[in-house]
């Protein structure tokens, strides 16, 4: 840098004495050489208007002012990386908010279409002859990678029935089904033998609480679970009575209530289907007598739009002794209920004792119910129509576990 100074500003004599020595050269040469590599680096990054500025006085002061700038790049770098994170963050935030899901899922980033193409390598288990499925017949089905993954799990396991969750059952956040959603379940849907389908909702909602604003919040997302059903077009959603706490009577009273609130606000061809409890707690609906007095709370005009979810491993813990007295139970029904709202069936074997009122659910033929029961129902005529889907233990391959399950349960249809 010395040399090119003295080149840049010689006084009178020494131009004359310098001028003839070929450090004139070499002292052109290196300011040749820094002026154009901070000139290539400045037009390049912090701009042609810096470039410019110290390519005309090559002095010290506009290179440190391009210093900073160059130093300040990296903050411009920075920049779009931090408005990519919470991009990356929002899509774990989509599945944890399903309100926020929808979006990113008319888009699917390279994460979820990356699980959606091994997905899609469906791998069908041996279910049994589902063609020969009098009533349809299914399996709660998981909705990871979105709600259109239930159709190829469905077909995994040659189910003409199927069984969702529209949101995270455990989560109060809701959340709207757009119409790229719709869209993508219905197609993937049409591409299955499913025939029936239907939603189970959420198991914080408690209608029957005498806290208001639980009560509150639960009857809000009651009627968010029942827009996404319409919007899907499920035939149905099933839904537990709640738990009354303080007086039963009382209880029962609010769960009516509520029902009538959200039937009335949300209008549809989703059926509500309430399902009869094990009876543990203060939990409602244990008994056919109190089903029947909850579903004549509600008002008449909204009562075509009740009907009742029987789970064997629910009325089996309640009391209601399917191995001794099958035909009872199901005349029973009849008498209390009537068949005639008898709209699906829960099939499951039980690891508790009869009227233990615990709810724990086993493989068919594996728990403490047996296969007798079931074997009866897959055959009984009365209720042979009546849609069917199991929610026993999946272990580690659900597929697997599930068609295991549906090809037993073919077998006693067939009389095997």
């Amino acid at each position: 840098m010395t040399p090119a100074k003295k080149a840049v500003r010689p006084s009178g004599q020494l131009a004359a004495v310098v001028a003839p020595r070929p450090a004139v050269k070499v002292a052109v040469k290196p300011a040749v050489k820094v002026a154009v590599k901070p000139a290539v680096k400045v037009a390049v990054k912090p701009g042609a208007k810096v470039a410019r500025k110290p390519a005309a006085k090559p002095t010290v002061p506009p290179a440190a002012k391009v210093a900073p700038k160059a130093a300040a790049k990296p903050a411009a770098k920075v920049g779009p990386k931090s408005r990519a994170k919470p991009a990356a963050t929002g899509a774990p935030k989509a599945t944890e908010i399903p309100v926020a899901k929808s979006t990113p899922r008319s888009a699917p980033s390279p994460i979820i279409k990356k699980r959606s193409a091994v997905i899609q390598e469906i791998i069908k288990h041996d279910a049994g002859d589902h063609t020969k499925d009098t009533a349809p017949l299914g399996a709660h089905v998981s909705v990871a990678g979105g709600i259109w993954e239930a159709a190829n799990r469905c077909v995994e396991i040659s189910s003409t029935a199927s069984q969702i969750f529209t949101k995270q059952a455990n989560r109060w956040v809701e959340r709207e089904v757009d119409d790229s959603e719709l869209t993508r379940y219905r197609t993937g849907m049409g591409t299955t033998t499913v025939r029936w389908t239907c939603a189970h909702d959420s198991y914080l909602i408690n209608l029957a609480s005498p806290d208001p604003t639980l009560r509150a919040r639960s009857i809000e997302s009651f009627r968010c679970e029942l827009r996404r059903c319409h919007a899907l077009g499920l035939d149905a959603l099933v839904s537990h009575p709640g738990n009354f706490i303080d007086d039963r009577d009382a209880g029962l009273a609010r769960n009516a209530d509520a029902i009538a609130e959200a039937l009335e606000a949300e209008v549809g061809s989703t059926h509500l289907l309430m399902e009869l409890t094990a009876g543990q707690g203060t939990v409602l609906g244990s008994t056919f007598e109190e089903m029947a007095a909850l579903i004549e709370a509600v008002p008449k005009a909204l009562r075509s739009r009740i009907g009742v979810c029987l789970d064997t491993a629910h009325v089996w813990a309640a009391g209601y002794n399917l191995i001794n007295d099958y035909d009872g139970v199901i005349q029973q029904f009849d008498d209390v209920i009537g068949l005639s709202r008898l709209k699906a069936l829960h099939l499951n074997d039980s690891k508790a004792k009869l009227g233990s009122h615990l709810d724990r659910h086993e493989l068919i033929g594996e728990g403490t119910i047996g296969a007798q029961p079931f074997r009866r129902i897959m055959t009984d005529d009365r209720i042979k129509n009546v849609p069917r889907v199991i929610e026993t233990p999946k272990g580690d391959n659900h597929a697997a576990a599930d068609s295991r399950m549906l090809a037993r349960l073919r077998s006693y249809a067939a009389g095997l």
